[in-house]
């Protein structure tokens, strides 16, 4: 159908398409939250707070430190925390 107007998005589509679908596999209560984006936005907001706080850097690799700290400490809570998805399911 897109082939004759948008051939660079159908020959994209075509490649893609079974990468996309690959939600479809697992169970509905997990499809529930895959679909959302919540997670992301709360990280990224976190992010976006931790470093107004310091707000002027000295170069890229404090910024860098930062985050990665901040994204491990993150992990650390997902992994002993509550379950945001439970594969034994």
């Amino acid at each position: 159908m897109w082939q004759t107007k948008h051939p660079k998005l159908a020959a994209w589509a075509e490649e893609a398409i079974a990468e996309g679908l690959t939600v479809f596999d697992f169970p509905d209560t997990h499809r529930q939250r895959l679909r959302s984006t919540n997670m992301l936005e709360r990280v990224n907001r976190e992010m976006k707070r931790r470093t107004r706080v310091v707000s002027i850097f000295p170069n890229m690799e404090a910024c860098l430190r930062l985050i990665s700290a901040m994204l491990a400490e993150l992990d650390d809570e997902w992994m002993s925390g509550i379950m945001y998805m439970n594969f034994s399911q």
